[in-house]
């Protein structure tokens, strides 16, 4: 691929709609080429392992996926995977038998059941924090604690984390830190500039954006290519490498990246405002509100908004949260986010039943449609729920 040097530019919207600027060197296409073969041609006069070998790890249309997330996230490599789990699952699988991780309590469901299964039975030592101020200091153990996870704003309860300080507190502690940034995006949010090691993106959300692909991506920091190299070597041995198909798809997503982030992120904080004066609910999570506990810390390391998602805790309990769910139009009944179309989800009851997750409480996710059609949605099913109470 030839480089039209855009990627000088520091402006994500730059960026992302111009992927980088790289053109087909074969046939000047603007558009990424998609290269399905599984086998590369050997040179007769060189037969010994060098350049591209097998698509597993040698995939040519990793490139520029990987190059633009990279570029957006400002680390030293990105490496796709084919999915969010597999690319969170390599960074606990570089890990040893008796290594300590930190992780935040409320923290996406899906890490947390593989952890208590899987990561337990790898032999490693966990610790699950309430919140990450002076509790992850005293969670420390220096020597032994290798890994801190954060995941900031938190599925499903949007809880910030100052990763700055989190950061300060797990580097003297000689661990490193991994932080889950598929809610916020490097639109919002740029963890390696804050002190994150390694930023994890579930690519089947925002990164794609538009709900038919499931991808996942990691990035390595600066001064850590041992890191990046070994994490590089566990994808191509555990093969959880993505499709060449889904390579194109998550590039020709990510070219309107910025744009959608942004629009779902007005679009959220108006939803939110409106949820927080009805009378009806009883709690709304979202970063973006002043009253948000953590909100002067949003605002510090996030920008261009507060990102697509809320939750909120309907009067009534369970049953009041369910019924208000079934109730609206516009908004599908629906897991997974970060797509076009705006879903409401009972989140507690797509987890298990040591879910910490409130019953009462609501996920959401905005999409691109009209924030006022939204509201109106919302209003109406408040008005039924009301009545049916």
């Amino acid at each position: 691929m030839k480089n039209n040097d855009i990627n000088s530019s520091t402006h994500h919207e730059t960026l992302t709609a111009t992927a980088l600027g790289w053109v087909d060197e074969a046939t000047d296409a603007m558009a990424l080429p998609l290269r399905p073969s599984t086998s590369f041609l050997r040179d007769p006069n060189q037969l010994d392992r060098a350049g591209r070998i097998f698509t597993r790890d040698d995939n040519p249309t990793f490139l520029q996926p990987e190059a633009l997330i990279n570029k957006l996230e400002g680390g030293i490599g990105c490496l796709l995977y084919a999915s969010g789990m597999a690319a969170i699952t390599s960074i606990f699988q570089r890990l040893q038998p008796g290594d300590h991780v930190v992780l935040p309590k409320l923290v996406y469901s899906g890490l947390r059941d593989w952890i208590n299964t899987h990561g337990v039975r790898w032999g490693l030592q966990v610790t699950y924090l309430e919140d990450d101020g002076e509790a992850l200091q005293q969670a420390m153990r220096p020597g032994q604690t290798k890994l801190v996870w954060l995941e900031t704003p938190s599925n499903p309860t949007w809880q910030i984390t100052d990763i700055a300080a989190a950061a300060a507190v797990a580097h003297d502690a000689g661990a490193l830190v991994a932080i889950d940034n598929t809610v916020s995006t490097p639109i919002l949010t740029r963890p390696i500039e804050h002190g994150a090691d390694i930023v994890v993106h579930s690519c089947s959300k925002y990164m794609n954006g538009h709900g038919d692909l499931i991808a996942g991506a990691t990035v390595v920091a600066p001064q850590h290519e041992a890191v990046f190299n070994e994490l590089q070597q566990l994808r191509n041995e555990y093969g959880g490498v993505l499709g060449s198909f889904e390579s194109w798809l998550l590039l020709r997503g990510m070219r309107t990246l910025s744009l959608r982030v942004k629009a779902v992120s007005e679009s959220a904080l108006l939803v939110a405002q409106f949820l927080q004066a009805s009378d009806a609910i009883e709690e709304v999570m979202y970063p973006g509100l002043v009253s948000h506990p953590l909100h002067d810390v949003a605002a510090k390391q996030m920008s261009n908004g507060f990102g697509g998602m809320l939750s909120f805790r309907v009067k009534g309990g369970e049953r009041a949260a369910k019924l208000l769910a079934s109730k609206v139009r516009i908004f599908r009944q629906a897991i997974s986010f970060g797509s076009t179309e705006s879903v409401i989800e009972h989140r507690a009851g797509m987890e298990k039943p040591d879910t910490p997750t409130p019953r009462d409480l609501l996920r959401v996710s905005i999409g691109l449609e009209h924030v006022q059609d939204l509201i109106d949605d919302l209003q109406q099913a408040l008005q039924a729920v009301t009545v049916e109470r």
